[in-house]
């Protein structure tokens, strides 16, 4: 890598984490043994939304059964999921009085359903601690295996996120033991098994080697499957063993491109440097047709009060 694209430009830079708030926040986590993707992923908002109050929890350990090049968390063989984990991070949420929660996981090929029942599980915790909260989860792509993603939709949540990381060419490099068109898959087939009850959402990071033309095909494939909310951020390399970075994306050029992404017909679009797949969520909310649907299909189950 360049002398060049090893210093970070100026726009990429955040404060400090400090505050009252930030420091609840980080004690909760801890006190409760809980994860958050903004420790494991090294996420650069994690000072500015803990002193917000909210956090992005990451399910299923802290070890990942994949090794994909951009990602910092530890591969390993995983350890037994825990069952009181759902109950964890639901007690966390209703504490927080979060509005819009995310729920992540690490990818657990070791597991029959990789982990879809264990995250069914926590958002239905989720919602019977705090039937209000927005959740959104973020899943793998449980290597194409139906009946597991069916798991998690049947548990109704609000946003189903499973991000594309990257445009097609690249795919094979930065995530080599998940598939581009498998992932475009689970997407669609995540809105199918829950009609008109869910929002798709997907993300990708720039900086990779990318070409504007890769990423208008890469959004026209989104669409094609249904996604209607994208998130695009910088690719920050977590440490010399990751793919390095190739260009750093002006700030301009993340606005010229949400404006693109929003003349396809994305309804919400999250676009600049420091952006992540989580990153100011509450900042979007599903349209109050799919909640009021979402809610009649679980008072009709005898899932919601």
């Amino acid at each position: 890598m360049s002398e060049e694209m090893t210093r970070k430009p100026a726009w990429l830079k955040v404060k400090m984490p400090k505050g009252r708030a930030f420091t609840e926040v980080s004690h909760l986590i801890k006190d409760n043994e809980l994860v958050t993707v903004c420790q494991e992923a090294m996420c650069p908002n994690r000072g500015e939304c803990w002193s917000h109050g909210t956090a992005t929890f990451m399910l299923c350990g802290e070890v990942c059964t994949r090794a994909c090049g951009f990602c910092a968390t530890r591969t390993a063989k995983p350890k037994p999921l825990d069952p009181e984990e759902p109950r964890k991070v639901a007690e966390a949420v209703a504490h927080m009085k979060l509005n819009h929660t995310v729920v992540t996981m690490v990818t657990r090929d070791d597991l029959k359903d990789g982990a879809a029942a264990h995250i069914a599980a926590a958002i239905r915790a989720i919602r019977r601690a705090s039937p209000s909260t927005v959740i959104e989860v973020l899943t793998s792509d449980f290597n194409g295996n139906e009946d597991a993603l069916a798991a998690v939709m049947d548990a109704r949540p609000h946003i189903f996120n499973h991000n594309l990381e990257t445009v097609e060419r690249l795919s094979p490099i930065v995530r080599f033991r998940a598939k581009y068109r498998q992932s475009l898959h689970v997407l669609q087939r995540a809105a199918e098994m829950a009609p008109g009850m869910v929002v798709t959402k997907s993300g990708i990071m720039l900086g990779l080697g990318e070409t504007r033309e890769e990423i208008a095909r890469t959004m026209d494939d989104l669409r094609e499957h249904g996604v209607t909310v994208l998130t695009m951020g910088q690719y920050l390399r977590p440490s010399p063993r990751h793919l390095p970075v190739m260009e750093y994306i002006r700030p301009e050029v993340f606005d010229e491109l949400r404006e693109l992404a929003l003349s396809k017909g994305f309804l919400h679009v999250a676009s600049g440097p420091l952006i992540r797949s989580s990153h100011h969520d509450a900042n979007f909310r599903p349209e109050q047709d799919i909640l009021e649907a979402i809610n009649a299909d679980l008072r009709a189950r005898g899932e919601l009060a």
